[in-house]
């Protein structure tokens, strides 16, 4: 089978293909993050079946597509959100990037990328740690563990065992976003669940919760299309 297919009427728009056992029909997701589609068939889908289902799809994968951001690439002259601002990503010595308050500093060169990734990553363990633990005061909770990833399908996450884990790249969003996030797996140290106590339990530590939530629904997509590039 071909490992891609183009869309009817948008032939620059490829259709990943991708087989899978567990699938039990024909399902189609774009990314919200950088717009790329992938279709995921059963293993008894034939290819014709999957152009056919494109076509049906053409204008829903058109529209879906283009109303992905634009993917960022992160280099020096240009700019990165950091705690819900844009600040400049500016030429500075040395082999690691630092922040200075106003900038970003980072050497210039095909490295820049993965050494700003690192200090976004240390600086989103103290803000989330800062966060996390004042609010598991608040709940009388302590989590297990915290860690953090860079995840596209969630951007936190609490385990049977206590276990917190979230996306480093909430460190792009306003501070009070970052907050609202730590506070709803926190709230899963006691209910894991989303039932009418949880969300009260949230609302309990941010009574404000939901416009946070909301700023994240609607922009989230646009901190996943940050590229930093290499690994």
């Amino acid at each position: 089978m071909s490992d891609t297919l183009a869309v009817p009427g948008a032939p620059e728009i490829a259709v990943i293909l991708r087989r899978t056992a567990r699938a039990r029909r024909l399902s189609l997701r774009v990314g919200r993050s950088d717009g790329r589609v992938t279709l995921t068939l059963p293993p008894c889908a034939s290819l014709a079946e999957a152009r056919a289902f494109v076509a049906t799809q053409a204008d829903w994968i058109r529209r879906n597509v283009a109303a992905a951001p634009a993917p960022r690439m992160v280099r020096v002259g240009g700019t990165l959100p950091l705690l819900g601002r844009e600040v400049p990503v500016i030429a500075g010595p040395g082999r690691s990037a630092r922040y200075t308050g106003a900038a970003i500093a980072v050497a210039d060169d095909d490295r820049a990328g993965p050494r700003v990734r690192a200090l976004m990553r240390t600086m989103a363990q103290t803000h989330l740690r800062a966060a996390v633990d004042r609010h598991a005061a608040a709940l009388g909770r302590e989590p297990s563990r915290m860690t953090l990833r860079d995840t596209r399908s969630r951007w936190g996450s609490c385990s049977m065992r206590g276990e917190l884990m979230f996306s480093w790249r909430l460190l792009m969003a306003p501070p009070e976003v970052l907050d609202y996030v730590a506070a709803h797996e926190v709230a899963h140290l006691a209910h894991m669940d989303h039932s009418v106590r949880f969300w009260a339990q949230v609302a309990a530590l941010l009574p404000d919760y939901a416009v946070r939530r909301d700023w994240l629904r609607r922009e989230g997509a646009a901190l996943h299309a940050v590229d930093f590039g290499g690994r």
